[in-house]
């Protein structure tokens, strides 16, 4: 082999070592920007919550407050219409929202095509059985008349307050949905009126028992200490929840919004405005 030969060989060898190397270099280049979280990720410290008007405002100042603490500037934006928020949210104008259960998101997944889940649970609205005539379900006699709210979602939940009191059997897979003819099983031959939800709460003067929505019980003055049944905290497909778009569910600003609102400090606030018509659901 000459000298130009093997200096030849030398160089190629050398060429060849500084490609893999370049090689090697962009592909470590390669990977390292993949390891740079996407802008959905990367944390934020301002955001805006979609909220209905009303009560939740005042439960909000205390998140805000909470929210502070852990660098988020929290800007609430007030809503009249429930199909607003999850609308508003879908198209990025606002960055959460807290104002819906599972059941109505479903819902509007189904309709709308909204990619929204479920960040964090809020509270729980109790729906109960109201009686004015019988001071607890022991004394409810057979063919008792009892209300009902008559649209769909708020039947269902209605009487699924009174299968779990053991009033009612509902059929199996009657589901959230259900209706007095899903009925299965009726010892006490319980009347069941299906009744306008605005109207329910105000006529139970009128019957031996009405399963009242909180917000209806609240306008009815209805309270408490009527209350001879409702429904569970546990496992209850109504709690509400915070709702960010399915692309930010990981990213450090959700929990901390989150965290905002699940703490003794919210859970005070909360307690003193609802006065045991709304409970702390997470």
């Amino acid at each position: 082999m000459t000298i130009f030969e093997t200096t030849s060989r030398a160089v190629a060898v050398t060429s060849r070592r500084a490609a893999l190397l370049a090689l090697a270099a962009s592909v470590f280049t390669v990977g390292a920007l993949t390891l740079v979280p996407s802008a959905h990720a990367q944390d934020k410290t301002s955001l805006k919550v979609g909220i209905m008007a009303g009560e939740e405002e005042d439960t909000w100042v205390a998140v805000k407050e909470q929210a502070a603490k852990q660098g988020l500037t929290v800007e609430t934006v007030i809503f009249n219409d429930y199909t607003q928020p999850n609308e508003a949210l879908a198209r990025g104008e606002i960055d959460a929202n807290a104002f819906q259960h599972e059941p109505y998101l479903e819902n509007q997944i189904a309709t709308q095509g909204y990619k929204i889940v479920v960040a964090g649970y809020t509270a729980l609205w109790p729906v109960g059985l109201y009686s004015k005539k019988h001071k607890s379900l022991a004394e409810l006699p057979d063919g008792a008349v009892i209300g009902v709210p008559n649209d769909p979602s708020n039947e269902g939940r209605a009487l699924r307050v009174l299968e779990d009191a053991g009033l009612i059997k509902l059929r199996e897979g009657a589901g959230i949905l259900a209706t007095v003819t899903d009925i299965a099983e009726n010892p006490k031959k319980l009347d069941i009126k299906e009744l306008d939800a605005g109207i329910v709460g105000r006529s139970v003067d009128d019957l031996d028992g009405a399963v009242v929505n909180t917000d209806w019980a609240l306008k009815s003055g209805l309270t408490a200490d009527i209350q001879i049944a409702k429904e569970t905290i546990e496992n209850n497909p109504y709690r509400n929840f915070i709702a960010v778009r399915a692309e930010d569910k990981d990213a450090l600003w959700v929990k901390k919004l989150v965290a905002s609102y699940q703490n003794d400090e919210v859970k005070a606030v909360f307690d003193s405005i609802y006065k045991g018509s709304g409970v702390s659901a997470y």
